[in-house]
């Protein structure tokens, strides 16, 4: 196996010395919270988003007040392998949707006042066709980590991390499966909606991808660069850079889930900031969850990517704190409080 090389040095340093949370702003939450207007508990996950918020904010108050929205666009040279039903042509295209307002993420940011940025990763320069070379090299994956971490230079105090790229969910089952063993076809889902045929090319290309670079398997961030994409590299430089800077993290669905998983596998608690939205449909992403320790705040039945599923969770953070926030306490509304 070949070693790593020392250019993802600096990378695994700082993904071994992530900041711990902050537990007293987590007790300061608790203590208001049993003050208020209901019975202990009642509103449930929506009770412990506040707390998540607090505990990583490291805010005894956390606030929203720019929550934002990051997505990362690449496009990948395993696309000529037949593994998507749209070319590759159209991540462009979709790029140019969401900034003129007429995606899905666009409407829900827009509606529920949550900034969209929209990073595109060299849209004219595929990554590598993985079943025939890396898909990046080390130096560019490393790079483009670093380019990822300049997603929070906006202040955000909360960010979702989500991805568009045509023929991603293919490099994502490949990841899972380098990470976590299987085939192919254990973790390839229909992605943009292939039919029989292009599912069975989504599993031989992992496949294949998986028998080349073998002996380069042997650390998540060589995974990253062999097998991975420019989206997914980026989406790893922000949630690291997002835990150093006190930031809490929403992470969509089964591609950026990717991002997390090179994360955890170099160190499971670089992710506690990370709050996964939703169980997606695609591939076998309720099993990337539960190998990470991790439980989906929300099951819709979803696999749109592009931030969708996050956007959503961030709606629910905002309203779990305006709850908190604005809800009158027992004491304020002249309640009886808790017999004893």
């Amino acid at each position: 196996m070949a070693a790593l090389n020392p250019v993802f040095a600096d990378i695994v340093d700082l993904l071994v010395a992530v900041p711990d949370g902050d537990d007293a702003a987590v007790a300061a939450v608790r203590e208001r919270d049993g003050q208020l207007t209901k019975p202990p508990g009642s509103l449930g996950r929506m009770e412990e988003l506040v707390e998540f918020l607090a505990r990583w904010q490291h805010r005894s108050k956390p606030r929203l007040d720019n929550p934002m929205v990051t997505i990362f666009a690449g496009n990948h040279g395993v696309t000529d392998q037949g593994v998507s039903a749209f070319p590759r042509e159209v991540t462009a295209q979709m790029v140019a949707n969401f900034t003129n307002g007429g995606a899905a993420i666009s409407q829900i940011c827009a509606l529920h006042e949550i900034n969209l940025r929209v990073f595109e990763l060299a849209l004219e320069l595929p990554t590598g066709d993985i079943t025939k070379e890396a898909a990046l090299d080390d130096q560019m994956c490393a790079a483009t980590i670093a380019y990822g971490m300049e997603a929070i230079a906006g202040k955000p105090d909360l960010i979702c991390i989500g991805e568009m790229g045509i023929g991603n969910t293919t490099i994502a089952a490949a990841i899972y499966a380098a990470l976590y063993g299987g085939t192919g076809a254990d973790w390839v889902g229909r992605g943009t909606g292939v039919d029989d045929a292009g599912l069975a090319r989504k599993a031989d290309a992992v496949d294949r991808a998986l028998a080349l670079h073998k002996e380069h398997l042997d650390h998540p961030l060589a995974i990253l660069a062999r097998l991975g994409g420019r989206e997914i590299a980026a989406m790893l430089g922000a949630l690291l850079a997002a835990r150093h800077q006190k930031v809490p993290v929403i992470v969509d669905g089964y591609v950026a889930t990717a991002a997390a998983a090179i994360a955890h596998a170099v160190n499971p608690a670089s992710i506690n900031h990370c709050l996964f939205s939703h169980k997606s449909v695609e591939g076998q992403h309720e099993l990337v969850l539960t190998k990470m320790g991790q439980t989906a705040l929300l099951d819709f039945g979803m696999r749109l990517g592009e931030g969708s599923g996050a956007a959503l969770a961030a709606v629910m953070a905002k309203t779990a704190l305006h709850l908190h926030n604005n809800m009158a306490t027992f004491q304020g509304a002249a309640i009886s409080g808790k017999a004893d």
